[in-house]
This record gives structure tokens, C-alpha cells and sequence, in this order.
């Protein structure tokens, strides 16, 4: 895959991805910073490396189902491999400005 589809592929990728809101926190979860890391191979198969505000989180699974589905059907994929991790734990500095700005941390 050339590095211009690529592009276009995973700035696709990262606008479903803002699309997809935490249960609990009205922001999205690429700005929440719960998303960390997107890499795409030359297969066009997703590798999405996440967590959660809790690992507890009650709506855990219809999140990661949510983003393996919405992916998933991202012009350019053909799949969504997903890790869910707790490593390292999620906290208020992984917010995005816009995601800080909107809870009024700035």
C-alpha cells in the first residue's frame, strides 16, 4: 500500500473512531485518549491498541464490539484486530486540548 492511501486510510480511521462516544463521559473516545495506537499492515487489517476509563466499566464490551464494527466498516479495512489493555492505566492527562476544553479543564 502506498503511503498516500495509507493516509487517507487511517485519517478515516481516526474520524470513526471520534464518532464513538464514551458511555460515561460525553466525549469521544479518540480524544479521551483511550485509543493508543492505530496501526494498519498491508493487508488493510487494523491493529488498535485501547483502553478503558475503568477497568471495571460496565459497558466494556459494547465498546470494544462498537469500534471493531465501526472499523471494520471503514472504507480501506478489511478487518479490526483489537487489544484491550490496562497498561498503562488511563487518567485525565491522556485528554486531547479539544476533550480537556470541553470537560472545562481549561
Amino acid at each position: 500500500m502506498d503511503p498516500t492511501e495509507q493516509l487517507e486510510i487511517e485519517t478515516r480511521i481516526v474520524g470513526v473512531l471520534k464518532s464513538i462516544y464514551d458511555p460515561e463521559i460525553p466525549v469521544n473516545i479518540y480524544d479521551l485518549g483511550l485509543i493508543y495506537s492505530i496501526d494498519l499492515d498491508d493487508d488493510h487489517v487494523v491493529h488498535i491498541t485501547m483502553t478503558l476509563t475503568a477497568p471495571n466499566c460496565p459497558m466494556a464490551d459494547d465498546l470494544v464490539e462498537e469500534v471493531k464494527y465501526k472499523v471494520t466498516g471503514t472504507k480501506g479495512v478489511k478487518d479490526c484486530d483489537l487489544k484491550l489493555t490496562f497498561k498503562p492505566p488511563w487518567d485525565k492527562s491522556m485528554l486531547s486540548d479539544e476533550a480537556k476544553l470541553e470537560l472545562g479543564f481549561l
